[in-house]
């Protein structure tokens, strides 16, 4: 049974109005069953005899209704030909495109999907909305209620279970299975097919796991580079950035940028990426961290990167919602640092800090209360997302919310 995601709500409102909407994530994400739910036709562009089809008949794609061109980066020069049919003047609601591949600049609306964010998942109910806490007309002043019964362990649970929709239900045996197999799947074909064959396939494995390693950090890439294998065999810089490239083309590594307003001046913001896989489960299988052994000394430093990481996907999927663009804050020196800053286009923001705990001192929102002191006019919100059990608002105006209770 399909189980609705947050990108349909945006697609039910859209597509109406729309020529071309493009799903675009990782594989696995559950793009295609989302496109599926409103496409009368498709096109599987994985098969060649349909890229034969379209290249000898191009006709093909302009039929009554919603077409649904399934990988269309198996066959690149139909986005060309989406684009075309578009600037002719093709009716709202003619196409969705679904592909891993980040698709390049044209008149076709973009929406990311990920991994299944906490509120998507179910069992827990949500009780504060991103899109609500953004559009406040006074900041710091909705009402921040709710009750839930997820637990710190809960939350670990979540981070091994993975939001790939095709791993929900699984035991965890067969599901870290599935997770090293897509991983494997990503260096063996994903990879060779955007034309990219890593000569030595365990140096690009450990440079990924020393990058699940620095997962919810600003770690200078060189820093990664030497903890990829601390040996001469090592992979040189050039070689490091093809991984980069190709690895964020396929939407495998989702790094959240620092944020870089131009229309205020902050002196000294760090501009370096807080890096991220798409999925938190992948950096606990490539590190071979379970929601047991995060219980233990062995794995106990991975809890609070790992559920920033959690924390940081689901912030992003209500953000979606509000096309809303997610990033970090900190200063070149440290001494600011913001987890998360989601700002909507019009520059209205709502500052979040992520804590691995149930309680919330005064320590621990001071640099919300900084930015908020620094930009009066564009903090809507402040908020520290934490694994207590109820929501509630600081008499200083921070929003205490239990991550289970943020919803889009």
């Amino acid at each position: 049974m399909y189980v609705r995601r947050t990108v349909d709500t945006l697609l039910d409102a859209l597509l109406p109005r729309t020529p071309a909407i493009a799903l675009d994530g990782a594989r696995g994400v559950g793009r295609t069953a989302t496109a599926l739910q409103r496409a009368n036709r498709v096109l599987p562009l994985e098969r060649p005899d349909q890229r034969a089809l379209v290249g000898t008949h191009p006709a093909a794609l302009l039929q009554p209704g919603t077409t649904l061109i399934d990988e269309w980066s198996r066959m690149p020069e139909v986005w060309d030909l989406t684009h075309r049919e578009v600037n002719n003047g093709a009716p709202p609601g003619s196409f969705i495109l679904t592909g891993s591949a980040a698709p390049t600049v044209g008149s076709v609306l973009s929406l990311r999907m990920r991994p299944m964010a906490l509120h998507e998942r179910g069992p827990f109910t949500t009780s504060v909305s991103l899109s609500q806490l953004l559009g406040q007309e006074r900041p710091c002043s909705s009402t921040i209620e709710g009750d839930t019964s997820c637990s710190p362990d809960d939350y670990l649970d979540a981070i091994e279970s993975s939001g790939f929709p095709g791993f929900m239900g699984l035991d965890n045996e067969s599901r870290r299975e599935q997770l090293a197999t897509y991983i494997q799947e990503v260096i063996d074909r994903d990879l060779p097919g955007l034309g990219y064959t890593a000569r030595r396939t365990e140096a690009l494995r450990r440079w990924l796991t020393a990058y699940a390693a620095a997962t919810s950090t600003t770690t200078s890439y060189s820093n990664l580079l030497g903890a990829a294998t601390g040996d001469s065999r090592q992979p040189n810089r050039d070689t490091v950035s093809v991984y980069r490239n190709h690895l964020t083309r396929l939407r495998l590594l989702d790094p959240v940028p620092g944020w870089s307003p131009t229309h205020i001046t902050f002196a000294r913001l760090q501009r370096a990426p807080k890096h991220h896989l798409v999925d938190p489960a992948l950096a606990a299988s490539l590190l071979g961290a379970t929601a047991a052994s995060m219980r233990t000394p062995r794995h106990s430093h991975l809890a609070g990167p790992l559920f920033e990481a959690l924390a940081t996907l689901s912030v992003r999927v209500a953000a979606e919602a509000a096309r809303a663009e997610v990033l970090h804050l900190r200063t070149r020196n440290g001494d600011h640092d913001v987890d998360l800053v989601v700002e909507r286009p019009d520059g209205r923001l709502v500052a979040m800090k992520v804590q691995l705990s149930d309680t919330v001192s005064d320590w621990d929102v001071r640099h919300l209360l900084w930015l908020r002191s620094n930009l009066p006019e564009q903090v809507s919100d402040l908020v520290v997302l934490t694994t207590g059990g109820t929501a509630r608002r600081r008499s200083d105006g921070v929003a205490v919310v239990p991550l289970a209770l943020l919803g889009p």
